[in-house]
C-alpha cells in the first residue's frame, strides 16, 4: 500500500466515525511483510490503539444486498458459507463510491501469493505436504467485477483477514427478509463476557469459520454463544464472519502478539496487550498456525529459531501429518490377519485417520495407540473391542519397528530430500527461486525436520529396546540353566 493509498485510507475511516490514534499509530510498508501497522510512539498496555464501528464491519447482515434480493438470497443457498459475502464484496466494489466501503475496498490486495493462485509447476513443489439479476448486477460489469477470478480474490481476501464478529445480545440482523421473534433472537445472539474483562467488553478468541474451497478458515475472533441448544454450539452463522477495516491491517508472526481486538455493544476496539516501543510494530496473533497453514491462508511463513531437539530457523509450530492408511499399509505386511476390522472399530471409537507430528519430534499418543491395535493378538483385540478400550500408548520394540517403516515412507512421500532443500536455501542459492518455490520449499523443508527428528529419535529407543531384550533373554537363560544345575 503506498503512502498515499494509506493516508486516503485513514481518513476514510475516520470519516466514517473510526477512530485512531494517529499519533500513536501509523500504517506503513514492511519488507516482507506488506503494510502493517506501526508504534509511531511508545504505548503502555492496555492502551486503545483504535475503534471500529460494528455498521463498518463488512458482512452479509451489514451488505444491503440480501435485502435488496429478498428470498432470492436464501433460494439460491446465499446465506450459507462464504458465497454470500464474497458476492456483498464484489457488489459493494462494483458500486464505487456509491459503496460505503469504497475506501476500505480500494486497499485490499489484488494479488496474493496463495497456492490457489499457483500455477502446476508451483504446485508440484507442493507434493507430500498437509445468481443472476440484472438490476443489481449489470452485464457490463460482469467481466470486471463478477468474473471467476474476482470471485477467487474475494474468497482469498476473506480467508487471510476476515474476523468473526458476533452479533451482541440484543442486536438485530440486517439486510435479512426472515426476522425471527425478537426476545428468540437476542437468546440466540447473547456473548459470555469474560468476568476478568471490564463489564461490557469481551476479548476474543480464534475459531475457524465456513470454508472455501474445502480450506480450513481465516484467523479470526470469536465470542461463544449463550445457546444452551447443544445441537447449535459448533453451528457457525455465516453473517458473523466480516471484514473489519483497520483491524486487518495489522500482521502475524509467530509468538510476536502486542494486540488483541475486543468487542463492545456499539464498536470494537484493538487494544495493546503489553507495552510497544516507538518504532516496531504491532502484532495482532491468534495462535501460532505451521508454515503449511500460514502458506495456504496467507501466503507467507515464519522463519525465527527453532526449539531444541530440532535447530535453525523455522516455524516451531510446524507439523507433518501421517495418514492412519500409510500405518495400515506397513502394519499389514507383519501381521498374517485382515486389518480392515480393527481399523474400522478404529475409527468408530477414536475418529482419528491422521496423526500429527510436532517440532517436539515425539510419536503422538494417539498413533503409538493405534498401531498397538494393529498388532494386539487376537484374544486382546477382542477384548478391548468388547469393552470399547483403546490400547494404551505404550512403546515397544514391535510398535517402534513399525513406526521406523512408517516414517521413512512419509520421508519418501517428497519430490526432495531434506539436504536437497537445504541446498537450495542456502544464501548463495536462494536468491534464484521464485517467492512461491521459496516458500513451497520452507513448508517442506519444515516437515522433514519433524520426520527426520522423530525417526532419529524412535531409532534409538528401537536400539535401546532391542538392548533391553537382549540382556533380559540372557538372564532369562542363566536362570534356566541354574535352575537344571540345581537339580
Amino acid at each position: 500500500m503506498s503512502e498515499q493509498i494509506a493516508s486516503g485510507f485513514v481518513d476514510w475511516f475516520q470519516s466514517q466515525h473510526g477512530n485512531l490514534d494517529s499519533a500513536k499509530v501509523g500504517i506503513v510498508q514492511f519488507p516482507g511483510h506488506g503494510r502493517g501497522a506501526v508504534a509511531l510512539q511508545d504505548i503502555p498496555e492496555d492502551y486503545t490503539l483504535f475503534t471500529i464501528p460494528r455498521d463498518l464491519t463488512l458482512s452479509t447482515r451489514t451488505c444491503s444486498l440480501p435485502s435488496l434480493m429478498g428470498q432470492a438470497w436464501k433460494e439460491h443457498g446465499l446465506h450459507e458459507g462464504w458465497a454470500g459475502l464474497i458476492l456483498c464484496m464484489m457488489w459493494e466494489e462494483s458500486r464505487g463510491a456509491d459503496s460505503k466501503w469504497s475506501g476500505y475496498l480500494a486497499t485490499l490486495p489484488n494479488t496474493f501469493d496463495t497456492p490457489m493462485f499457483w500455477g502446476p509447476e508451483d504446485l508440484n513443489e507442493l507434493q507430500g505436504t498437509a445468481v443472476n439479476r440484472t438490476d443489481l448486477f449489470p452485464a457490463e460489469k460482469h467481466s470486471q467485477y463478477f468474473s471467476l477470478e474476482r470471485y477467487h480474490l474475494m474468497g482469498s481476501r476473506i480467508l487471510s483477514r476476515s474476523f468473526t464478529v458476533e452479533q451482541w445480545k440484543g442486536e438485530h440482523p440486517e439486510g435479512d427478509d426472515a426476522h425471527d421473534d425478537d426476545d428468540e433472537a437476542a437468546d440466540t445472539s447473547a456473548m459470555d463476557v469474560d468476568p476478568e474483562e471490564a463489564p461490557g467488553s469481551s476479548a476474543a478468541e480464534p475459531t475457524e469459520s465456513a470454508p472455501v474451497d474445502g480450506s480450513d478458515g481465516p484467523e479470526e475472533l470469536q465470542v461463544e454463544a449463550d445457546d444452551e441448544d447443544s445441537d447449535d454450539e459448533d453451528h457457525e452463522d455465516p453473517a458473523d464472519v466480516a471484514m473489519v477495516p483497520m483491524a486487518d491491517m495489522l500482521n502475524a508472526r509467530f509468538e510476536s502478539e502486542n494486540a488483541k481486538l475486543f468487542y463492545e455493544e456499539r464498536e470494537l476496539k484493538m487494544v495493546s496487550t503489553k507495552p510497544i516501543k516507538a518504532g516496531e510494530q504491532i502484532w495482532n496473533t491468534y495462535g501460532d498456525p505451521p508454515n503449511s497453514d500460514l502458506l495456504r491462508r496467507y501466503g507467507h511463513v515464519d522463519l525465527v529459531p527453532l526449539n531444541p531437539p530440532l535447530s535453525g530457523l523455522g516455524n516451531p509450530g510446524d507439523v507433518v501429518e501421517v495418514r492412519a492408511d500409510l500405518i495400515v499399509s506397513v502394519a499389514s505386511k507383519k501381521v498374517k490377519y485382515d486389518l480392515k476390522e480393527r481399523v474400522d472399530w478404529w475409527l468408530e471409537e477414536a475418529d482419528d485417520d491422521v496423526f500429527v507430528l510436532r517440532t517436539d519430534c515425539e510419536l503422538a499418543e494417539e498413533l503409538v495407540s493405534f498401531v498397538r491395535l494393529l498388532l494386539l493378538p487376537k484374544d486382546e483385540w477382542e477384548k478391548a473391542a468388547q469393552k470399547s478400550k483403546l490400547p494404551k500408548p505404550k512403546l515397544d520394540k514391535d510398535v517402534l519397528a513399525i513406526a521406523v517403516d512408517v516414517l521413512e515412507k512419509r520421508l519418501k512421500e517428497y519430490s526432495t530430500t531434506l539436504e536437497e532443500d537445504e541446498a537450495l536455501l542456502a544464501p548463495e542459492r536462494i536468491g534464484e527461486l521464485s517467492l512461491n518455490k521459496r516458500h513451497a520449499v520452507i513448508v517442506r523443508l519444515g516437515e522433514k525436520r519433524i520426520l527426520r527428528g522423530t525417526l532419529k529419535d524412535v531409532r534409538v529407543k528401537l536400539i535401546a529396546s532391542a538392548g533391553t531384550s537382549r540382556k533380559r533373554g540372557r538372564e532369562e537363560e542363566k536362570g534356566g540353566k541354574g535352575k537344571k544345575a540345581r537339580k
